[in-house]
């Protein structure tokens, strides 16, 4: 149960400075330093911290969709409705790779655990793996009927996950082995918007349908529906120990679920608008980011009385 931990609310940064429509951020592992995409096809790097803007960086001639750093923080990834892939040194904001391969816009991009790959999810159906040091292709992932939405990697680097707007979600292994198959899970009855690995190997994905699905990998098993949200998931975030899991839907709520049990144990309300981004630190921090602000909620040991069940934590923008 959860019962003995709750999470007291931070607070609310907004970063200012985009004159179109926000499309997306990523935040180092260190949380130092966020990086946003925008329409205006510009990528903005900022210290959150004090909240100011780093340093803008041009390259891309259509809205970017999509950011990600990698584990070590030296890179970041930014893809794009151009139809590439850029990866960029943190250090010096210097593009050391444009990657080329889609024919549609790009909306997806992630690295992998140990920093050397890269997966890219487009409009184009497919999804590629590249190899990050040489800039090329390693994979392309065929066989999805629609927008590949969302892709993550196992913990071990084994296989790597796609969500699409065809409703379903594959696992695909990282190295093609002759007796591994491609894993089909079936079940969203609308776009699947999120998908990610628990460190323990658990599957998540959330959909347009207003649900998320807990699934076993391995097994093509699925273990729980998990049902509250009352508008499209869209983003989703395990805790460092595989014990909770985090949605965030467009209904302006986040949810945490507990893992073994498949209940909702928490919601946290208002914690930001047009939500993006849903992560766990090391230390327990949740982060929730939207295209007006960044929340953070601390879950911490409660003072005095311990609540049991579904309780509720409103913060105030």
């Amino acid at each position: 149960m959860f019962d003995d931990e709750n999470y007291s609310h931070v607070n609310l940064k907004e970063f200012s400075g985009h004159k179109d429509e926000v499309n997306c951020c990523a935040f180092s592992p260190d949380w130092e330093i966020m990086v946003t995409g925008c329409d205006d096809c510009l990528v903005r790097v900022w210290n959150t911290v004090s909240t100011k803007m780093v340093c803008k960086l041009r390259g891309h001639q259509g809205a970017v969709k999509s950011c990600a750093f990698s584990n070590d923080s030296k890179m970041f990834a930014t893809a794009s409705y151009d139809t590439t892939v850029r990866v960029w040194q943190t250090r010096t904001g210097d593009c050391i790779h444009v990657l080329q391969g889609h024919t549609k816009s790009v909306e997806m991009v992630v690295f992998s655990p140990d920093c050397t790959k890269l997966c890219s999810g487009s409009w184009d159906c497919s999804a590629i793996m590249w190899d990050v040091q040489q800039g090329c292709v390693l994979r392309i992932l065929s066989g999805h009927s629609s927008l590949v939405q969302s892709c993550d990697f196992d913990y071990k680097d084994k296989h790597v996950a796609t969500g699409s707007w065809d409703y379903t979600v594959r696992v695909w292994p990282v190295s093609p082995i002759a007796d591994e198959k491609v894993k089909i899970l079936r079940g969203h009855t609308s776009n699947v918007h999120a998908v990610v690995f628990a460190r323990l190997g658990f599957l998540a994905s959330g959909s347009w349908d207003k649900t998320v699905r807990l699934w076993n990998p391995d097994t093509s098993t699925l273990l729980f529906v998990l049902s509250g949200h009352t508008g499209w998931v869209k983003a989703l975030a395990f805790s460092m120990d595989s014990l909770y899991l985090a949605s965030a839907a467009e209904d302006e709520t986040v949810l945490i679920w507990d893992v073994t049990s498949g209940t909702c144990i928490k919601e946290l309300q208002g914690m930001v608008d047009q939500v993006q981004t849903c992560k766990y630190s090391t230390e327990g921090t949740l982060l929730a980011s939207g295209a007006t602000g960044v929340t953070l909620m601390v879950r911490s040991k409660p003072q005095g009385e311990h609540n049991s069940g579904r309780t509720q934590e409103t913060s105030t923008v």
